[in-house]
């Protein structure tokens, strides 16, 4: 199979890595890629929200696949532009996308769906952001409609730091705290079939300790030693097939990957999210663990046969991901410096441990940084605290001039598991 990969950041490296290892990929391209996935991936350049240009540069290459990473470009329609070319893509189209691209139009799909999720308010006015905050109290969850990086969402006990947020949106959803730890479960799905993979816990905090403000993500791990063993199957039932169901009946049929963000709260599962891609750094951990050839299973996705598909095959080993981010995330980050220390985690850590680029371009010989989150430290063992020690020790050989990292990434639950 020829596959395309659409994006450049830690989430397509930790596709394109995985593809790269599938049997069944005698050709991978990646557009437009970064330092990281030129070593496994031909690199192109596209403008990726360019749903024509995407779908020239896929038949050109004859691909016989394409995967679009990041949101943005499925929100901008880019899915429907390489499907028109008769291309499988594996990615929702610009109306199922908006699962993601707004928060008001999942909230009326959860409704919709009977989906259970946090009571909210949509406002567009200061008047209206005034009188939702004043309903739920501290502490305030306020999120931008439309897509911001990861970074859109405020949860604060300060009332002014709310109302800012808020009255700097176009229009902002506003909805109850949802208590208790968070997780996220993917799902494979052609928009009748659902297949989930395994759930993992992100860190969106900047500090130790959940401290900082909000990020994009700084590690991840799986899997969920404390999570209820019946979880995936409670998540399938209340949330996911019935989404995909719900979104079919309106006429707008979801296929790709539909990732719920949830709480499990002391009244049960709460919907905090849905994402209509792969999230990061989650993806890197999950497809660690993931035995089954990727490439099929992202096939039978766009062809709508995943109801074919024989069960996902998985690895009982744990895996952990640790961020280092540039000076500066997430606010605005230095970029253009030096990485050094690569070959030798690759001389090193490899197997069990790799690194995964996100902002990362290479100039010369040098890599440099060249966005807020760098790099993906990912590695694998037998248990959540050798997977904590492999990724640790690779994250020791790296030198980044003023980056930063958390040093807490899945300590608490190794400890836990380990007693």
């Amino acid at each position: 199979m020829n596959v395309l990969v659409i994006g450049g950041g830690a989430r397509e490296h930790a596709l394109c890595r995985s593809l790269s290892l599938d049997p069944d990929v005698t050709a991978l391209h990646c557009a437009p890629g970064n330092a990281g996935i030129a070593d496994v991936a031909e690199l192109h350049e596209v403008d990726a929200l360019d749903g024509k240009a995407v779908a020239t540069l896929a038949t050109g290459l004859g691909a016989e696949l394409v995967i679009v990473g990041p949101e943005a470009p499925l929100v901008a329609g880019v899915a429907d532009a390489v499907r028109e070319a008769g291309i499988p893509v594996f990615g929702p189209s610009q109306e199922a996308a908006q699962l993601e691209g707004s928060k008001a139009f999942a909230k009326d799909v959860m409704a919709g769906a009977g989906v259970p999720t946090a009571r909210s308010y949509v406002c567009t006015t200061p008047a209206e952001v005034d009188e939702a905050l004043d309903a739920f109290g501290a502490p305030y969850v306020v999120k931008d409609d439309g897509l911001a990086a990861g970074k859109g969402v405020v949860v604060t006990d300060d009332l002014a730091a709310a109302a800012a947020h808020a009255n700097a949106c176009d229009r902002v959803v506003i909805e109850e705290f949802l208590d208790g730890p968070e997780v996220s479960l993917f799902a494979i799905t052609d928009g009748v079939t659902v297949v989930p993979l395994q759930p993992a816990q992100d860190f969106k905090r900047a500090l130790d300790g959940d401290e900082g403000p909000n990020t994009g993500g700084m590690g991840a791990y799986s899997p969920l030693p404390w999570a209820d063993p019946k979880l995936v199957e409670e998540v399938m039932q209340t949330v996911l097939q019935p989404t995909v169901d719900e979104l079919r009946r309106r006429g707008t049929p979801f296929s790709g990957l539909l990732y719920a963000g949830l709480a499990i709260t002391s009244r049960g599962v709460r919907v905090i999210e849905f994402n209509a891609r792969f999230g990061d750094p989650e993806t890197q951990v999950v497809l660690a663990r993931l035995k089954t050839p990727l490439s099929g299973i992202l096939l039978a996705a766009a062809n709508g046969t995943l109801a074919d598909l024989e069960p996902l095959r998985w690895s009982d080993d744990a895996a952990v991901t640790v961020v280092i981010a540039s000076h500066n995330y997430p606010g605005t980050p230095r970029t253009g410096d030096p990485i050094e220390g690569l070959a030798e985690v690759a001389a090193e850590d490899a197997p069990h441990a790799y690194v995964l680029h996100a902002g990362t371009k290479r100039n010369g010989d040098a890599v440099l940084s060249a966005g807020g989150r760098v790099l993906s430290v990912t590695a694998s063992g037998k248990d959540l605290t050798q997977a904590r020690t492999r990724a640790y020790r690779a994250v020791d050989r790296i030198r980044l001039d003023g980056s930063q990292h958390r040093t807490d990434i899945a300590a608490k639950v190794a400890e836990a598991a380990a007693e």
